[in-house]
């Protein structure tokens, strides 16, 4: 899939923080907000304001916090040929929220004592990364998870503009990696790469003998009960009730990208889950439920970005992102997001609960509804106290 400004198809793009509320066919929500909570309205008109003054296909959220509960909504359509309007309990693809995921499940084996984060991945795999200036002997696992490995991106070789002679095959990780080492150095020292975390999830593999997307369900989707997410393997095809996905083919045209072989995100991208999932996932996260004390603090301790990868103020911790909310009191949120062909997802969860997930069915065309998506993101988690 393409972006309107960058290449890398997994990372959480141009300051969007995103979220949406409101409109037409819209699930009832689980709990109604009390009478105290302004966050709804506000978040619908901004909501509306993304399908409609911006012109993307369609948009849900859900959002949930200890004082307003849980709501939700969507505006405008999951399918541009039937007209089906947006809902917010379908299934999506997440992407490069696959990598908390990951980085939850190797923290989970450093715990066990069965990795040790610091160690060189030559450890684990011996070998594989050498080459353009690229030394598996002076990269750690560590580096790995908060993107310091100093190694490219994989997606950024591949060809966007011609999707349709790739979209369908599957990727070996090794191919990956290969496509990753043949590209030059990055000359700064963060730099967002999901080859990181195929290398990862190579890791873990290596370490138990299963694959990751096992140990995943094993670990995770299993004793959070998140029955909606999955690994889709070499099917590209969402299972279930699914809104469609569209890439921009200019200004004024779109196309179905729906159907895609995500095994060219792998460990860093190709999961599917719902908004509900998500919000479950990362309150159950940074809660503490999957993560003992020692390694959530680990895991919180973050590293500034490159802003034109991320966004303004992102840091990066393992697997996961600290952003300041705007007009919030210097409240933060912790959480991920992810770009893959048809979607883009975001959202996470503040220090007293609050939690939003959102995503959006199309490409967003401009900076400003790049811009629109992080307002929108920041107005619900802020009023949704």
């Amino acid at each position: 899939m393409r972006r309107p400004t960058r290449r890398h198809t997994f990372g959480v793009l141009a300051g969007v923080v995103l979220l949406t509320l409101a409109a037409a066919g819209a699930p009832a929500a689980a709990r109604q907000p009390g009478p105290a909570c302004s966050g709804r309205p506000v978040t619908s008109a901004a909501l509306h304001d993304l399908t409609g003054t911006h012109r993307l296909v369609g948009a849900a959220i859900e959002v949930d916090g200890p004082r307003c509960g849980r709501w939700s909504a969507a505006s405008g359509r999951a399918d541009l040929r039937t007209g089906r309007p947006m809902r917010v309990d379908e299934r999506i693809r997440i992407g490069s929220s696959t990598k908390t995921f990951t980085a939850t499940v190797v923290l989970q084996l450093v715990a066990e004592g069965r990795l040790v984060l610091d160690a060189p991945i030559e450890r684990y795999l011996p070998g594989r990364v050498r080459g353009h200036g690229s030394d598996g002997r002076r990269i750690t696992v560590r580096d790995l998870l908060r993107h310091t490995s100093g190694l490219a991106d994989h997606v950024d070789a591949l060809d966007w503009d011609r999707i349709d002679r790739w979209r369908y095959r599957h990727f070996a990780p090794e191919e990956l990696i290969a496509l990753a080492l043949a590209q030059p150095a990055p000359v700064t020292s963060w730099h967002y790469s999901t080859t990181n975390y195929v290398l990862a999830g190579l890791i873990v593999e290596r370490v138990t003998g299963h694959d990751i997307n096992v140990e995943i369900a094993r670990r995770i989707i299993g004793p959070l009960g998140l029955h909606d997410t999955y690994w889709p393997g070499d099917s590209v095809r969402i299972r279930g009730a699914h809104p469609r996905g569209y890439a921009l083919v200019d200004a004024e045209r779109r196309r179905d990208v729906t159907e895609f072989n995500m095994s060219y995100g792998g460990a860093g991208g190709a999961l599917v889950s719902t908004l509900a999932d998500q919000n479950r996932f990362f309150a159950a996260l940074l809660g503490g439920q999957l993560l003992g004390p020692v390694r959530l603090a680990e895991m919180t301790q973050t590293v500034p970005t490159d802003p034109d990868r991320l966004w303004p103020g992102a840091r990066y911790g393992l697997g996961i992102i600290s952003t300041p909310l705007a007009g919030c009191g210097g409240a933060l949120y912790w959480g991920h997001g992810g770009t893959t062909p048809g979607f883009r997802t975001l959202g996470g969860v503040t220090a007293d609960g609050r939690r939003a997930q959102l995503v959006v069915n199309d490409e967003p065309a401009s900076y400003e509804s790049w811009q629109a998506l992080s307002t929108t993101l920041h107005t619900a988690l802020c009023a949704a106290r």
